[in-house]
């Protein structure tokens, strides 16, 4: 267990509220520091999958060249000792590498995987529900592992129903991570946000099929790095109270709220995937009941736990902290905004908002459009977000900054579009100068 990453968890609150208040907000960051090195014979076992999309359309633009490259490229990370396959998705998925369940890796599986992928082809269509429900197949000989699944696709879910993608979806949920590329611009974004999100993976657009190769190669790294399988934040509140909402901030946004799985007397937990050497940041929303002015509270327990088995070991709580509530009627203590919470909530807002404009101009809605896209300058600029702020002048034209005045371009690219789409789901952390605030205790109080 020496070799596992170490955690510790901290809570940036504004802890006062006003007489009547109810809403308390705070910021858990857990950091996990220290990893095993990769010969360390007794790793994690981690077990991967690569699924790559075969349908007929992936025969244009170079991409099966690009894909084949990539996923040997993937391949080649691999260390040796982890389970891994390699899977064909069309319309019906097929294994590629081996024929059946999964290899072990070493130079001569490597070897051999990669020159089953140069033997791909594209035909068929897309129904990545199925290809989902494979890799969960495969992978559940490997229980004990890191089990990781990267998805490859260049178009529309067409072969299957909605009804059909979210059923396989269900079922795979919590067996393994799952991190999607869209490659070109032929593939649907709120398809891929909504795999990721219930696979707790993340996703990106790769309008050019060149990048795939270095993008295959730093999630087959970051994979590799994993250490602990299943990490659940639970929280626990007092009777009559509420969590409002739970959303993982960093690295990339994700609402966690309607995975709640009750795990005992007012207690929840909540999926975070699995672990390596990293740091997350959550905002939590817990809604408390009013308890008087000069009353203080534990508005929520928080603690991250590992759950599952390794070996012999099961549960075992890897940190913990406090969210607390106190009532005062002095106004410039409850109206203080914590900087983290003030970063958080205007990184949502700015998703928000860049979805709902890009939703109105597809719509022909301009006066929606034009004003919700505005907002997103504005809140891109507040949290420092230059990526954003880039990606939005290729849709905006930027009259006034300050204020959100824009004008809608009439020309934009598809793959601009997407790149926006996407990547407003990519946050990024307070500036460095506002990451330490002396004097704050664990529990948000100073």
């Amino acid at each position: 267990m020496s070799g596992l990453p170490e955690f510790s968890l901290r809570v940036d609150q504004n802890p006062f509220l006003p007489a009547g208040g109810r809403e308390m907000h705070a910021i858990v960051t857990v950091r996990a520091s220290g990893s095993a090195a990769p010969e360390r014979p007794d790793r994690t076992p981690a077990a991967e999958v690569i699924v790559i999309d075969t349908s007929g359309s992936m025969s244009y633009g170079g991409k099966l060249a690009a894909a084949k490259r990539a996923a040997r490229a993937a391949v080649a990370q691999l260390r040796d000792g982890v389970h891994f396959a390699i899977i064909a998705g069309a319309n019906r998925p097929a294994p590629v590498y081996p024929r059946s369940g999964l290899a072990v890796a070493d130079d001569r599986t490597r070897r051999a995987a990669a020159r089953a992928i140069g033997h791909l082809e594209a035909a068929g269509g897309t129904a990545i529900g199925s290809w989902l429900m494979l890799a969960d197949q495969l992978l559940s000989a490997r229980t004990d592992a890191v089990r990781h699944v990267i998805l490859l696709t260049d178009g529309k879910n067409q072969h299957e129903t909605p009804a059909e993608l979210d059923r396989a979806l269900r079922r795979c949920a919590g067996h393994f991570v799952c991190d999607a590329r869209g490659v070109g611009t032929d593939w649907e974004v709120a398809e891929l946000r909504t795999i990721t999100e219930a696979l707790l993976g993340g996703f990106l657009d790769i309008p050019d099929p060149a990048d795939l190769k270095d993008d295959f190669v730093a999630m087959a790294r970051a994979s590799m790095g994993k250490e602990v399988a299943d990490v659940a934040l639970r929280l626990w509140t007092p009777q009559r109270s509420s969590v409002r909402f739970l959303k993982q901030m960093t690295p990339h946004l994700t609402d966690l709220t309607g995975r709640r799985v009750d795990s005992g007397r007012q207690t929840a937990d909540y999926p975070l995937g699995a672990w390596g050497a990293e740091e997350r940041e959550y905002h939590l929303c817990v809604e408390v009941e009013y308890s008087g002015i000069g009353r203080r509270m534990r508005a929520a327990g928080v603690k991250l736990v590992e759950r599952g088995e390794r070996g012999e070991r099961g549960e075992r709580v890897l940190a913990s902290g406090n969210v607390v509530a106190e009532w005062t009627d002095d106004e410039g203590r409850s109206t203080r905004i914590d900087r983290r919470v003030a970063h958080h909530t205007g990184q949502s807002e700015l998703a928000d908002a860049i979805r709902e404009g890009l939703e109105a101009r597809r719509a022909g809605d301009e006066d929606t459009a034009t004003a919700r896209l505005g907002r997103a300058v504005v809140l891109a600029d507040r949290v420092g977000n230059a990526q954003i702020k880039d990606l939005l002048g290729n849709v905006v034209e930027v009259i006034d900054a300050e204020h959100g005045t824009v004008r809608l371009k009439h020309t934009v690219s598809k793959a601009d579009e997407m790149a926006l789409d996407t990547r407003s789901q990519r946050t990024v952390r307070i500036r460095s100068r506002d990451d330490l605030e002396p004097g704050r205790t664990q529990d948000g109080a100073r």
